[in-house]
């Protein structure tokens, strides 16, 4: 029996803009409202508003809040400032990735971990799965948060038309509690677009109100509402890797070239660690396959799962591909042996149905605001 799909709070304001709505995660969302490629270079040149409110919000609080996320995930919470966020991840015990995550530290006992859609239930079950013999809480608080995302070059322009907060302050990788327009909000400074940008959490009964505010102030600027299409895409130029595509259980932190978020150094056991120690070891010995950007020669465009080809042989495989506006041309991110990874390697191709069409193989991202 299948269950109908969850529905976010601005809904039915989605269905009155026109907007395309799609099934993702087990909720349905606006995939585009018009052209997917204008709300693309939206984004790139001013920009965009997203309805992210799929996201998992898990609230863990507690004297020993910051220990059991430390044992519980693979980064050190334990040194997260107050009002800072922290890229990092969850994993099994063989180390395979359960979920990326951002945790935000809101006070000194207590965290925000935001998961994604599709892994919400998965990270939830795991966190409160660890928790026993800490001092902490875990909290489902999936339902008490709409999340809106201001993504673009002129997002901070916008955002101060609609708030006093000290939005100059607030460095890349931080948050903090204020008001705009007049809707209570944790306003983050973190995006998934490779531009600079504002993601809101606020109760859900105050987003429409919100959303319509920064429709009005970000009209001279050039705002438009964007959906999960453009997110993909802007994604995908800036390097970004998709849970289920670039991260998946199969694959280790050291796998993925994100080693970097395991920090071993941290005080105590955390879950993985044994599994992680090794598969450090092996990258350093064994280099796994490598994560490159890829971008056509011609006009076919790659799709996950396609297989990355020279010499005749298979050498890796497609993880995300698309079209790309701002480089018009198609790309694509693939894990391929290390002898093929060093940008500007010859010979390399993918097999799109049967034909071995050429790319470049590049480094990753393909696109980086300038500063």
């Amino acid at each position: 029996m299948s269950t109908a799909p969850r529905l976010t709070a601005l809904d039915a304001l989605h269905r009155s803009l026109g907007a395309t709505m799609t099934d993702f995660a087990g909720w349905d969302m606006p995939l585009r409202y018009a052209s997917e490629r204008d709300e693309h270079n939206a984004v790139r040149t001013r920009a965009g508003l997203f309805d992210l409110s799929h996201m998992g919000e898990i609230t863990v609080t507690g004297p020993e809040a910051a220990a059991f996320l430390s044992y519980a995930l693979v980064g050190n919470i334990a040194t997260v400032g107050n009002g800072r966020a922290r890229y990092t991840m969850i994993v099994q015990e063989d180390g395979g990735i359960v979920d990326d995550l951002i945790v935000y530290r809101l006070g000194e006992t207590e965290y925000m971990v935001v998961a994604n859609a599709g892994n919400a239930q998965i990270v939830l079950d795991a966190l409160t799965g660890r928790v026993g013999g800490f001092d902490a809480e875990v909290r489902d608080d999936r339902d008490a948060y709409a999340l809106l995302a201001v993504q673009g070059p002129e997002s901070p322009a916008i955002m101060k038309a609609v708030t006093d907060a000290d939005l100059d302050g607030l460095k890349y990788y931080a948050g903090l509690p204020g008001t705009v327009a007049g809707v209570p909000a944790l306003i983050a400074r973190t995006g998934y677009t490779g531009e600079d940008g504002f993601e809101l959490f606020v109760a859900p009964e105050h987003a429409e109100q919100l959303w319509r505010a920064l429709t009005e102030a970000g009209a001279p600027h050039g705002l438009i509402p964007c959906g999960l299409s453009c997110r993909d895409t802007l994604r995908l130029e800036a390097g970004m890797p998709l849970y289920g595509h670039e991260l998946t259980t199969a694959l280790t932190p050291f796998d993925a070239g994100l080693g970097r978020v395991v920090k071993f150094e941290k005080e105590g056991d955390f879950v993985g660690r044994e599994a992680l120690t090794a598969a450090a070891e092996r990258a350093e010995t064994a280099p796994p396959r490598k994560l490159v950007g890829l971008i056509a020669e011609g006009r076919r465009v790659p799709r996950a799962g396609f297989p990355v080809v020279a010499d005749g042989k298979m050498i890796g495989e497609v993880t995300s591909g698309a079209p790309s506006p701002t480089l018009g041309k198609p790309i694509a991110m693939a894990y391929v042996d290390a002898a093929f990874a060093a940008p500007g390697t010859e010979g390399v191709g993918v097999d799109i149905r049967g034909t071995h069409e050429p790319y470049e193989v590049v480094a990753l991202p393909f696109y980086k605001r300038q500063k």
